[in-house]
């Protein structure tokens, strides 16, 4: 983690489409935050773990319609499609990981984390819009247990636009009604170095499978210095967003036949979120420099659904609503999350050596409110049917220490404690009881800088996520004594550049002792112990400039291994774990000049399996069988008119290829056919 203050630093790109030879590097102002990497110029150097970067300005030569668009492009990621939302709701893996709804990697908006819990529920289902970012950080390896549980896989770090002064109109439009309007206005103070800003979206569409969507953005962000050394800001973010979709998918005739109408049009799915940030930045010395961010925010998910009486190879029979008998179900939820991360570093010499420490304390608390409703009709009221008031609390306690054994060797050695407690209580049957638990997660790191151009780093650390709350505690308020998911994972690379190539290399390993898997139909998602697992691959990614404006990009995961080992109630020996493809790859050509960009890219997905069984022949319903491979192509243009004026536009799928993307929950759901949006922003002054 390292300290951003109101200072101009340059950024590192490493992703596809844009390298840190053919993209200038953003230069902008912070306010206070946590990023997890920083941005200083050796930030990449310390950190002993396989680092990605996304900078604004390969975002605007990506153009995509969602964070998880732009996550595509980063080796090691693995992101399944979302029923359709166009992004609202993240699938996100890493490393051959279950991408289901982002359970198994860390979620954070300047260093704050937004699932919508950590203990009780962590599945996600909130995306905040790509349209108000500056820049995404993705952290693999031992460097991440610094930011909390469910970080096994990763630590993704959204970064958020800083006002600048003026104002500024965006608009964008698109086939299957696609429309954006947005609005960037800030100012600052000379005297005080106050800045603040706001920015407002507000984004629709009917999507390709009639399951459209009205979304709200709005975000407030702000600071000063508060005395000397020391500097605040504040940030609010409100989201609103109703989708029209559902747990239901097509069914095998309806997907061969290309049908574009919503399988579950009665199904809904409401998402309204508040949050606010408060950091606090103090330069203590040259030396020593404290951070403390103090985090709020409440979701609520309304997930209305229509009950099913049956499933054919041709569609879905629903329960009619005639109000003759129950037939919609509401599965709402509200979360509130409340917690207060400080952390110190210090640069010291000891024993004839350089360190740098860091030192963290982290209280969370935050609570659950679940509710089932059931209405004879299409109205989103009803009786409760299901009633629960869940909470849990954590202090987590991480030092770490980087020994500079010469200028170019350093070990770094870090452990995390984290103390954790939960509580369910059913209102309705007033049963209640709790699990409290203690977990110890050590790494230690290692870099070493070879040649100006070479750097080797590798680590070897203990993933934890916890039980989540559903099956760590019954509905009659048992402790199950669940242990929490854990795995020893290891890993080794190289990177490096020169003035006309950059490389980052790894291979990885990841042995689960007690993998926590996903078991899921409409009903909904559930966890359970899936015994142990194992994990094994490679990333590569290169950046190549070829001359004349023109530069080469791609990168490639590898993993030959990601299967049950030994017996389980899940999974088979040696038998594939669902959503895990062999291999996935990024290809991308891209040329710029005198203020154009122009980027052709191409996204290769393997085939995978929705199910532990890894079932090949697909079922009558399209809830089994093998997902094919696929490649999709997308093409994207950007110019500069003048200094206030830009156009740009994408076309994504440029072939239309027909594939599926997901099995799961219940039945088929297709790939976005080739799509395309165009757009300006024009900024006033």
């Amino acid at each position: 983690m390292k300290l951003q203050k109101l200072a101009w630093a340059p950024r590192l790109a490493l992703a596809l489409g844009c390298s840190a030879l053919t993209c200038a590097n953003a230069q902008e102002m912070d306010l206070p935050r946590i990023d997890i990497v920083g941005k200083e110029a050796n930030a990449l150097s310390k950190i002993p773990g396989t680092v990605d970067i996304i900078n604004q300005k390969q975002l605007e030569i990506l153009q995509p319609l969602s964070l998880q668009d732009a996550l595509k492009t980063v080796p090691g990621v693995h992101v399944r499609g979302d029923e359709g939302a166009l992004g609202a709701i993240p699938n996100i893996g890493i490393r051959g990981l279950n991408p289901g709804r982002s359970q198994k990697v860390l979620l954070l908006e300047d260093g704050a984390p937004i699932h919508p819990s950590l203990f009780i529920s962590n599945a996600s289902y909130y995306s905040p819009p790509v349209d108000r970012m500056s820049g995404i950080e993705v952290l693999k390896g031992a460097s991440g247990l610094q930011y909390g549980p469910s970080n096994i896989g990763g630590v993704v770090n959204y970064l958020t636009k800083t006002p600048e002064e003026g104002f500024k109109v965006t608009a964008k439009a698109g086939n299957y009604g696609y429309r954006l309007a947005q609005i960037e206005a800030g100012g600052k103070s000379e005297s005080n170095g106050a800045i603040a800003g706001l920015n407002v979206i507000k984004s629709e569409s009917n999507s390709y499978q009639s399951n459209g969507y009205e979304m709200t953005d709005i975000l407030f962000k702000g600071g000063m210095s508060v005395a000397k050394n020391q500097w605040m800001s504040l940030k609010y973010t409100h989201y609103d967003n109703d989708i029209n979709i559902s747990y239901v998918g097509l069914r095998p005739n309806q997907y061969n036949n290309k049908t574009s109408s919503n399988p579950a049009p009665n199904d809904s799915f409401v998402t309204q979120r508040n949050a606010v940030d408060l950091n606090h930045s103090w330069d203590m010395s040259p030396d020593a420099k404290l951070n403390t961010l103090v985090y709020w925010s409440k979701l609520g998910r309304d997930f209305w659904r229509q009950s099913i009486n049956s499933r054919s190879v041709d569609g879905t029979v629903f329960k009619p609503c005639n109000g003759s008998s129950e037939c919609m179900f509401g599965r709402n939820r509200e979360f509130q999350m409340l917690g207060i991360d400080s952390r110190l570093m210090h640069a010291f010499k000891a024993f004839g050596l350089r360190n740098e420490a860091e030192f963290g304390v982290r209280l969370h608390t935050e609570t659950q409110s679940n509710q089932m409703l059931a209405s004879t009709s299409l109205a989103r009221s009803g009786r409760i049917a299901t009633h629960e008031e869940n909470k849990a609390n954590s202090v987590a306690l991480y030092a770490q220490n980087r020994f500079l054994i010469t200028k170019d060797f350093a070990v770094i050695p870090g452990i995390r404690v984290e103390s954790y407690n939960q509580t369910r209580n059913n209102v309705l049957t007033e049963k209640s009881g709790g699990a409290k638990n203690v977990e110890t997660i050590p790494q230690i790191g290692a870099t070493l800088q070879v040649t100006p151009g070479l750097q080797l780093y590798s680590s070897i650390y203990k993933g934890f996520a916890p039980a989540q709350l559903a099956t760590a505690v019954s509905e009659q308020g048992v402790d199950q004594q669940l242990d929490p998911e854990r795995s020893t994972n290891m890993e080794f690379g190289f990177r490096g550049k020169n003035p006309s190539f950059t490389y980052d290399a790894a291979v990885f390993s990841m042995n689960f002792s007690n993998q926590i898997v996903n078991q899921s139909l409409a009903m909904g998602i559930n966890k359970a112990n899936g015994g142990k697992s194992l994990h094994q691959g490679a990333e590569l990614a290169l950046g190549l400039l070829l001359g004349a404006g023109w530069s080469i990009n791609g990168n490639a995961t590898y993993i030959p291994v990601a299967k049950y080992v030994g017996s389980s109630s899940i999974g088979a020996d040696g038998k594939r774990i669902p959503y895990t493809p062999k291999l996935i790859s990024n290809l991308g050509l891209n040329y710029q000049r005198n203020g154009f960009n122009t980027l052709l890219s191409a996204n290769y997905i393997d085939s995978q399996f929705p199910d532990s069984a890894n079932t090949v022949a697909s079922n009558a319903i399209g809830t089994l069988g093998e997902i094919p491979a696929v490649v999709t192509v997308n093409w994207t243009a950007n110019y500069a008119v003048n200094k206030h004026w830009k156009v740009f536009g994408v076309i994504n799928n440029l072939f239309n290829k027909r594939y599926i993307y997901s099995r799961s929950p219940d039945g088929i759901f297709a790939g976005a056919p080739l799509n395309f949006q165009a757009g300006m922003s024009y900024q006033f002054f």
